[in-house]
This record gives structure tokens, sequence and C-alpha cells, in this order.
């Protein structure tokens, strides 16, 4: 397809300070550049702590000023002089984990974190400062995923999907948890707990675990919510997080033998009980995927981890190669986005709404999007 011009100006939402609320700004248009693609964006997520980040209660570091925004799906508007698969008009994830190509271990999220050495924020304070809450965007060439839009989009008779644009935006979610899980090598048959599973990324992992044939023990606080999630799958057991954890190890180990454990606690959870309930509940060799955002120390029985040879497994985001998995898993069908539900869809300038129905809206499957 012939690529249309690019309009002079586009509108986008900026973060000058986090002492500032963002503004909506009209900005030069982003051209495209040697190892780069400019995108069109259709919708864009909106996680729950969005307003945390860039008020800066979340203490994450960014430069600023910069165009704000997260995962995304659009279509691309213009490419690089060196594009040899992408074209103008394509169906495609923005994948926000950007990484250096002289050093794949440096990385930063667009328009969320900076990474935490100096070659990431050097990184993300040049070339990809600004993120996806805009009329267009600029990415890496890597970071633009060709999605099969007639598989996708096209109708069941038809032998499609038949998802919305806005259903896709799920990918990016469903992408998080799948990088850690894919780290701890989850494999069928395999037992796994997932905590917390109640909210967007739990729910998240607990589709995807389902999808690589394992079987789930999800916990929580929300008995109701664990039950909705109950009702997805007989391969899906519940345990409450009750404070108990011995009453907790209990529980979960009526359900063994357990392989792994995946968590994604948020940060208020540092004193939760589950972290160490389902430790204890681990088999001989079982193994920990930790992907939550806890910052403070949270005491680890050492002992246990030796003597039952238990791996301990951070991941931060996901490798290049799992994006490609998942989109797969995705057009094949394997892995659903039929649990998903729209709890907002906002315009540019509602960026303020958005925040807050995401903020209220953290259960399993709910997405709030922006469409610029």
């Amino acid at each position: 397809m012939a690529s249309t011009p690019l309009p002079p100006t586009h509108r986008a939402l900026v973060l000058k300070s986090t002492s500032e609320a963002p503004e909506i700004q009209t900005l030069p248009t982003p051209q495209p550049s040697p190892g780069s693609v400019v995108v069109k964006v259709l919708v864009a997520n909106v996680v729950s702590y969005m307003r945390e980040i860039y008020n800066g209660q979340r203490q994450y570091p960014i430069p600023t000023p910069l165009v704000t925004g997260t995962g995304a799906i659009g279509r691309i508007a213009a490419v690089g002089p060196d594009t040899t698969l992408l074209e103008p008009g394509q169906l495609v994830l923005i994948d926000i984990t950007i990484r250096a190509r002289d050093d794949p271990s440096t990385a930063i999220l667009s328009g969320i974190h900076q990474g935490v050495t100096p070659g990431s924020a050097r990184l993300m304070s040049g070339e990809w400062r600004d993120s996806t809450y805009a009329e267009y965007v600029k990415i890496p060439l890597e970071n633009c995923r060709i999605l099969d839009e007639t598989r996708l989009l096209g109708s069941v008779d038809a032998g499609g999907l038949g998802y919305s644009v806005d259903d896709l935006s799920l990918l990016s979610r469903l992408i998080i948890p799948y990088g850690g899980l894919r780290d701890i090598d989850l494999r069928a048959g395999e037992t796994v707990v997932i905590a917390p599973a109640t909210g967007s990324f739990g729910g998240a992992a607990v589709m995807v675990a389902l999808a690589l044939g394992a079987k789930v023990i999800a916990m929580g606080r929300n008995v109701e919510a664990l039950k909705k999630i109950a009702a997805i799958s007989d391969r899906v057991k519940i345990v409450p997080i009750t404070g108990d954890q011995q009453a907790e190890t209990a529980a979960l180990l009526k359900h063994g033998p357990i392989d792994a454990f995946f968590d994604i606690s948020p940060p208020q959870a540092a004193k939760s009980t589950h972290i160490r309930a389902a430790l204890y509940a681990l088999k001989v060799g079982g193994r920990v995927s930790l992907m939550g955002g806890i910052a403070e120390e949270v005491p680890i029985p050492i002992g246990l981890v030796t003597l039952k040879n238990i791996l301990l497994r951070g991941t931060w985001m996901y490798t290049r190669e799992a994006v490609g998995e998942v989109i797969k898993m995705v057009e094949l069908g394997v892995l659903g986005l039929g649990h998903s539900k729209i709890s907002g869809r906002f315009k540019l300038e509602e960026w303020d709404e958005a925040f807050e129905c995401a903020e209220k809206n953290v259960g399993f499957g709910e997405i709030t999007l922006l469409a610029p």
C-alpha cells in the first residue's frame, strides 16, 4: 500500500512534570528514520496505576517532558528507508519494551519507565522518549509486530476469530505474564499457583497458563472474583488469601503437587501471607516467577528454598521472542481473547476520565482504552 503523506502536526498527551497534570499539545508529527516506523495509533491501553506514574506517586524514573502512553494497536503510517517487511496500512501491535540494539539487556518501557541503568536512561531520553497517547508514534522496527488482520478480525463464518481492534489490545497484557511463565518453563500438565489472580495482570496469567496446558490454583482476597475465574475452566482451582499462612499452605497442598508459583503482587502486598504460603506448598524442584511490583524487602525462607531445590526467577517484562509467540498463540486460537471486557473507551482529551475508569475497573479481563 502506498504511503499517505503524514500531516505536519498531531495531538499528543504530554507530561511536562510529575508536579503538573498532563495536557494535550499540538506537536510536529514524528517522521520515520532508519530503523523506525511511524504508526497511526488506533487504541492504547490505560493501566490502573497510570495516574500514579504521572503524578509521581510510584516514583518511576521517566524523563520529562515526554508524550505519555503504553501498549497499543495501530496501523503503519510511514516506514523508514531500511524496512523490508513492514508496509503502510498494516495492522500492528506496538510493543513498549524497547531494547538497545547494541545491548539487549538495556531496556525501557515506552512512556512508563526508563529502566535502571545509565544506558537505559540515555535510551529513553533521546530517540524513544515519546509514547502512544498521541495520534502518531515513532517506534523501532522490531517493536512493530504485524498482526494477521484477516484471521483476527475476520468473521467466524469466513474462518476468522471475529475479534475487534479493541479486543486486540488485550495482547499487550497477556505478553507480560507469558514472559515470566516462559522463563520458568511452565509446561502442559503442571500445576501453577497464580497470585494475586483477580487483577488485570494476574487474570491474564491465568489465561496464559491455561493456554499452555497447565492446571491453575488462583489466589486472591476477593472470593467472588475468584469464583468468576474458576468458572472459566475445570482446570482452575481457587484458594483465598486470608492472612493465615499455614491455612493457605494447607489449602494449596490439597491441589498439589505444585510445580510452580507465579507472583505478580502490587506494591502494597509486601506483607501478604500468600508469598510464603505458596513457597511452602511447592514440591521439591519447584520454580518461582517473580514479576510483581513490591519494592520493599520481603522475607524469604532460605533454608526451605535450599532444601527443596527451589528456583527463584525474577523477570522484568519479556523477551522479543515472547511477543511473537503470544501473537501466534492468539492467531491460532490457542489463547483466546473472549474473556476481555471493554470497561471504557475514551478520546484523547478525555484522558482524565480514562485514568479514573482504569483505576475503578481492575478486575479480570477489564480493559480501559484511549482512542486518539
